[in-house]
C-alpha cells in the first residue's frame, strides 16, 4: 500500500494528531508499568478523543481518530523495523 493512499484518507487537519499520538506512544513505551500490548489501544483512544475535539462529534470523527491512531502506530513500527533491518 502506498503512503499517498493513507494521506488521502486522513483529514489534513488531523496530521497534528498523528504527531501527538506518536509522542504519546513513545512516552507510554518508556513507562515501565504500561504493558506493550495496551499501547496501541491507548494511542487510538487518545486519537479518537483528539479528533472529536477538533472536528466535532460524528461518525467521521471516530473513523478519523481510529485512522490517525493506527497511522501513528504503523508509522512508528515501520521506522523501527527499517532501523532494525539496516542493523542486520
Amino acid at each position: 500500500m502506498e503512503w499517498n493512499i493513507i494521506f488521502e484518507l486522513i483529514d489534513p487537519r488531523l496530521f497534528l494528531v498523528v504527531a501527538v499520538c506518536w509522542v504519546i506512544g513513545y512516552i507510554l513505551k518508556r513507562t515501565p508499568r504500561v504493558p506493550d500490548w495496551s499501547i496501541v489501544y491507548i494511542v487510538v483512544l487518545f486519537a479518537v478523543i483528539f479528533a472529536v475535539g477538533l472536528i466535532g462529534w460524528s461518525t467521521e470523527a471516530i473513523i478519523q481518530g481510529i485512522l490517525t491512531g493506527a497511522f501513528a502506530v504503523f508509522g512508528h513500527q515501520a521506522v523501527k523495523q527499517a532501523r532494525e533491518g539496516m542493523r542486520e
